[in-house]
């Protein structure tokens, strides 16, 4: 596999890479700590002939309680103990991606935007070519379910289920300026695994802010893979929240890697509200969001062995927040 040649911009600045994402609309890709793209770029996934590298880009960097920069390595974030200690559910996301040689590189915005993944999609150019290619990537068809109108690649990171639990904003920066808004409403429910996200063309993810109110719950992220490090998940479930023996103050569910966007669960976890989290009803919100999901068969596990999972790692990670109890 090579890198077929590209041009490399870099802009010092948000305003000026949005500029260029404008001038070459279409026909570019933000590069930033490249542990995806780089890879997909050379099984020739959708190449574009520039790309926009964000190193420099200061404002895209550093990171504190409140505020995460979209360019963040998440080693960084990975090594800071009141961090960690704040959020133990992102904390438990961060240790589950990938490699450290690939956290070094990877960065935030990176993982929270990751492409989504396929077996029929994630594959060299001559494997591609053999079979016949598909809908998000040089084809016009699914060959996880036969048509022509619907990609079901499936979400592929760790950290967005960790972060929605703890109800993030992510600022937002492009040709209209800037806004912020909440992290759930970055992915497109409605969409598919090609036209995931919400983002408008050129669009770029400056930063992740946290509320105040994040810290401290108890919380923790639990994932499913082939193999206990470097795999992408096949399932992954975040659970954040505040709660005693006599009842529930605040709590929130997320899962990712079996569908196309990662997916909160506030209609299941709101009627927990103000009454004990038993074991009977840990049970009943397991089995609810088992109902819920709907994987299909485009990764290495089945799709109903990953849905029965899916009750299990709410049950253990509800269980693990109770037993940690709520962090420093």
């Amino acid at each position: 596999m090579h890198l077929d040649p590209f041009e490399l911009h870099r802009p010092t600045s948000v305003e000026e890479a949005v500029r260029l994402a404008r001038e070459l609309a279409g026909r570019c890709d933000y590069l930033a700590g490249g542990t995806d793209l780089l890879p997909n770029y050379k099984m020739h996934l959708n190449l574009r002939p520039h790309l926009i590298a964000l190193g420099d880009v200061r404002e895209l960097r550093g990171h504190s309680l409140d505020r995460v920069g979209a360019a963040e390595p998440l080693a960084d974030l990975e090594a800071d103990p009141e961090f960690r200690a704040a959020y133990p559910g992102v904390a438990d996301a961060l240790g589950e991606v990938a490699t450290p040689l690939v956290r070094a590189s990877g960065t935030l915005g990176g993982n929270l935007l990751v492409e989504t993944r396929c077996f029929f999609f994630n594959q060299s150019y001559f494997w591609r070519s053999s079979l016949g290619f598909c809908l998000k990537a040089d084809g016009d068809k699914c060959h996880v379910v036969p048509q022509k109108e619907r990609c079901y690649a499936t979400f592929s990171g760790d950290l967005a289920p960790a972060f929605l639990t703890l109800d993030a904003e992510v600022e937002v920066a492009g040709p209209s300026g800037r806004r912020r808004r909440p992290l759930s409403e970055l992915y497109d429910a409605a969409g598919d695994g090609i036209r995931r996200l919400s983002l408008a063309p050129g669009e770029l993810v400056v930063a992740l802010h946290l509320p105040r109110a994040a810290r401290g719950q108890r919380g923790r992220y639990k994932k499913l893979r082939v193999r206990p490090s470097f795999d992408f998940p096949e399932l992954g479930v975040a659970v954040a929240g505040r709660w005693d023996e006599r009842s529930v103050d605040r709590l929130s569910l997320a899962v990712g890697g079996v569908e196309t966007y990662p997916r909160r669960f506030d209609e299941l976890t709101s009627p927990l509200l103000g009454a004990p989290l038993t074991t009977d009803r840990v049970d009943e919100l397991a089995e609810a969001v088992l109902r819920k999901v709907r994987p299909v068969h485009n990764t290495f596990l089945l799709p109903d062995y990953r849905r029965r999972m899916v009750a299990v790692y709410v049950r253990r990670a509800l269980a693990e927040a109770r037993e940690g109890g709520a962090a420093g």
